[in-house]
């Protein structure tokens, strides 16, 4: 959304930015849409999505190239001092950000809905090899359902990654583990609060339920259920270059099988479609210390999956030290698992394949569950 510095941001700095994320260039993008506007923006996934390039702090130019699933930043000569606020935060967004609203997010949606415990998002990331920044969800919230302007309750960041000595706003309170992972807690406030999750080991890729945080920000006293989710968005803030930043796949969905909205298509991978629209089957091989694991993912749904990451986490000490058919990373005992060039397309009724092999100590019991794009899936 807009954007704030690393370190105590200025009310008159945010407000500023606040102005000028007012006026936002928007569009439909088609193939690949290049978007060098400062506040330039376009929807994506026939409009469940939109991308914004967001160049809020910065005159140095920012292009961003849109795809049907995310966006890279392609040209970014950004060079602001660490101990102030970024260039720029280009980001992918389900919800209403300045007025422009997606479909079928079903936000605003006051935190006190039932349907707040079952939103779920999931991002996959690629990360340059040079730069300062960091690579981070925001999600806003307000005491009002507002769909425009600033929000004026809560900020809630997950910072996925940081490069550089950059740091969240205010300071660090505690420490949690959290969505498979260990988290730094950071909290602030320049006008409304600002509470930062800092992940204290990167990674490129998480899936996760929002009321997962939101719940611990709310037992800290710095949110409160009576608020409004506005929005989801995903993407970085860049102090120094930025170039090759990218958001490779965004999902978000309300309920166990996607939000209302358009049909699952083709563009729109983050939704497999249909209740309960996947089906994972884990087939496992052990022998002393070791085993085997080949995972079938069956489309359940009605519409085509385009594009996919499968999120579960092992119950015992499980490590994984190779991969097949998928490209896999373990962070902690949460795995995602990634599809690869041949099998990302799964249609209707279809099965994508992939596994892996790994260690363990005295037990290993079978993961419990799964998530598909953020979406729960069945076991078979």
């Amino acid at each position: 959304m807009k954007r704030r510095a690393s370190r105590a941001l200025t009310a008159l700095l945010a407000v500023i930015g606040s102005i000028l994320l007012s006026v936002v260039v928007t569009g439909t993008a088609g193939a690949d849409t290049t978007i060098c506007e400062k506040y330039g923006g376009v929807s994506i996934a026939g409009g469940k999505y939109h991308v914004i390039n967001n160049v809020w702090g910065s005159d140095a130019q920012q292009c961003i190239n849109v795809t049907s699933t995310g966006f890279r930043v392609t040209q970014a000569g950004h060079n602001k001092a660490t101990n102030g606020a970024p260039a720029s935060y280009p980001a992918i967004y389900a919800g209403c950000h300045y007025a422009t609203c997606t479909s079928g997010s079903s936000l605003p949606m006051r935190v006190s809905d039932s349907r707040f415990s079952s939103i779920q998002t999931s991002v996959s990331m690629s990360y340059p090899s040079s730069g300062v920044y960091d690579a981070a969800y925001d999600i806003w919230f307000d005491p009002t359902p507002r769909t425009d302007g600033q929000n004026t309750g809560a900020e809630l960041m997950i910072w996925l990654n940081r490069v550089g000595s950059i740091q969240p706003i205010g300071s660090r309170v505690a420490t949690v583990n959290l969505a498979g992972g260990t988290w730094d807690v950071w909290f602030g406030n320049v006008g409304w609060n600002v509470v930062s999750y800092v992940r204290t080991s990167a990674t490129n890729s998480i899936s996760f339920n929002v009321g997962t945080f939101y719940s611990d920000m709310v037992n800290r006293g710095y949110a409160q259920n009576s608020w409004y989710i506005t929005s989801v968005q995903a993407g970085f803030e860049p102090w120094v270059g930025g170039a090759g930043l990218a958001v490779d796949n965004f999902s978000y969905n309300v309920g166990g099988g996607g939000n209302p909205g358009p049909s699952p298509s083709p563009s729109n991978p983050g939704n497999p479609g249909g209740s309960s629209a996947c089906r994972v089957k884990y087939t496992k091989s052990q022998w002393s210390g070791g085993f085997t694991a080949d995972l079938a993912i069956t489309n359940t749904g009605s519409g085509s999956i385009n594009g996919w990451t499968l999120g579960f986490s092992f119950p015992n000490d499980q490590r994984i030290t190779n991969a097949w058919n998928a490209t896999v990373s373990q962070n902690g005992s949460a795995v995602t698992a990634r599809n690869v060039d041949h099998n990302g397309s799964i249609p209707p009724g279809g099965t994508a394949s992939f596994g892996f092999q790994g260690t363990f100590g005295s037990t290993n019991n079978n993961p419990g569950s799964f998530t598909l794009n953020g979406t729960a899936c069945s076991l078979g």
